[in-house]
């Protein structure tokens, strides 16, 4: 199909009335939305509840700035006073404060998760400044001990000057003795949520890492929360790669270090796996796959643990990549539904892994959407290792493209190009609703996003969900050069009378 952009006939029609109505009055009657509506979508959204925003009013180019401003802040009141355990008051990592949450009973019974919260200088916080957030998971000994020398370690020898989340596994036996289970999600996700509304964290500069245990989990977690991290350092680990899939890591710094004798469970050679995958992808895609991987000659289980935290410290996140690959897996029975400005309406398949590889190249966004079976090719001790996988293009499914103007030039037409079929060419407009959703979906001051576009899989059709206000209408015989029908297909040098849309204004043809 090569329908584009399907315009509402309700905006194109108030465009030209323009004729007799002024600018301004269109604009305030479509502006006029209520900072109390927002900020009780917002209360409904950390409730569960949210739906889709129900106000659809265009951003003006040069209000949307203010407008963003604005939408944050009400987020930041509707998160400080949601009703749950917060992060306790930020303090010296060295006084040993500490707090605890409630984990969901439905996802973990009996679980209360006590951390240390704190930053690691041992002298005054400074007020004004925003530091890196490092959370640390430890291993899987006696928790009362691993949870000791956690402090002991973000205290004395972790790079610095950083805040540090160091929490204790709350049941220390069986599937429970897990960092990456649902129960640690809500926790990671809820920690996330909060420290992107503290002013105290640099939110470019979050990081999760961990030894042993806490090694699976941060590995499993950094394919799971790339977007939102900045990097990730599993230490003593190394897992089957179909757990942490290491093209979801493009855009962060990966850190992982295994002695060469830590033959448990396998980590040496899964390392070693890791890191021959990692050169292949940085070699396919240069300066995304940035990693330090190493197999420690002469080393075990115990490792020196010192290096990962400030090689780690050296990168920022891009929280609008230009290009991002996206396995939707499984993770203990859950999935997420979205990664960096995509939104997962409909995966390919409910069987197989969907995965989306998203290149954006100035106001042209590629989108190959495939599905990948997996095939063992070696197992040892129980536990499969090496895996072959087969990829085909997808059939089904609807996802949603989030932009904003630093991404794509508004001014423009924007091209979406599906498995090397262009599906998408056309005006995108600036809304609210895309601004407040996103907010409430990405929860991150980054991806408050000024734009959508639909697209469904594979049968082409891709909407734009806002095509602006109209600014002016020009009334001339034959426009030059290309315009875009009610329809949102592109037409060159139109023959028929009626409204089309050129460089984002209303031009009726006679």
């Amino acid at each position: 199909m090569e329908c584009i952009g399907m315009m509402r006939f309700g905006k194109l029609i108030a465009a030209a009335l323009l004729l007799s109505m002024s600018q301004s009055s269109l604009l305030a009657q479509e502006n006029a939305v209520n900072d109390n509506v927002i900020a009780d979508y917002f209360s409904a959204s950390l409730n569960g509840d949210a739906g889709a925003f129900g106000h659809d009013a265009e951003i003006a180019v040069d209000d949307i700035a203010s407008t963003r401003e604005k939408v944050w802040a009400l987020w930041k009141d509707a998160v400080l006073s949601h009703p749950e355990e917060k992060l306790i008051e930020l303090d010296i990592l060295a006084n040993r404060k500490s707090g605890s949450w409630t984990l969901p009973s439905k996802l973990e019974p009996n679980a209360k998760m006590p951390y240390y919260y704190g930053c690691n200088l041992y002298s005054a916080i400074n007020q004004s400044k925003k530091y890196p957030l490092f959370l640390y998971m430890h291993g899987s000994g006696d928790k009362a001990q691993e949870w000791a020398t956690g402090i002991n370690l973000c205290t004395n020898y972790f790079y610095t000057p950083a805040i540090y989340f160091v929490p204790q596994i709350p049941n220390a036996y069986g599937e429970y003795y897990r960092w990456a289970i649902q129960s640690k999600q809500w926790a990671w996700e809820k920690l996330l949520r909060l420290a992107f509304v503290d002013e105290h964290i640099d939110h470019n500069r979050i990081y999760f890492f961990g030894i042993s245990e806490g090694g699976y989990g941060s590995q499993r977690l950094a394919s799971f929360y790339a977007d939102y991290l900045a990097g990730a350092g599993p230490m003593a680990g190394g897992e089957p790669l179909k757990n942490a899939p290491m093209e979801n890591v493009a855009n962060i710094a990966f850190s992982l270090r295994t002695g060469a004798n830590d033959d448990g469970f396998g980590r040496n050679i899964l390392t070693q796996k890791a890191l021959e995958v990692a050169d292949s992808l940085e070699k396919a895609h240069p300066g995304y796959y940035k990693h330090f991987i190493d197999v420690i000659p002469g080393y075990g289980h115990a490792i020196d643990y010192t290096p990962t935290t400030p090689w780690l410290a050296q990168f920022s996140r891009n929280p609008h990549p230009e290009y991002f690959y996206f396995e939707m897996y499984d993770m203990y029975g859950r999935k997420r539904e979205t990664f960096y400005n995509l939104k997962v309406n409909e995966p390919s398949s409910s069987s197989e892994r969907s995965c989306y590889e998203v290149k954006r190249d100035g106001n042209t966004i590629e989108l190959n959407a495939t599905i990948v079976r997996y095939t063992t090719t070696y197992s040892s001790g129980g536990i499969e290792m090496y895996f072959k996988k087969k990829y085909q293009n997808s059939k089904k499914g609807n996802v949603t493209i989030y932009l904003n103007e630093e991404m794509v030039d508004f001014s423009q037409p924007v091209r979406v190009v599906l498995n090397g079929k262009e599906v998408f060419n056309g005006m995108v407009g600036t809304s609210l609703k895309s601004m407040v959703e996103s907010c409430a979906l990405f929860y991150d001051p980054e991806r408050l996003f000024t734009a959508a576009i639909d697209v469904d899989i594979p049968s082409g059709a891709a909407v734009a969900t806002s095509v602006g206000a109209v600014k002016e209408v020009d009334i001339v015989d034959v426009p030059s050069g290309a315009v875009y029908d009610l329809t949102g297909r592109r037409v060159e040098g139109p023959t028929r009378p009626g409204i089309y849309i050129k460089d984002g204004k209303a031009v009726l043809v006679r």
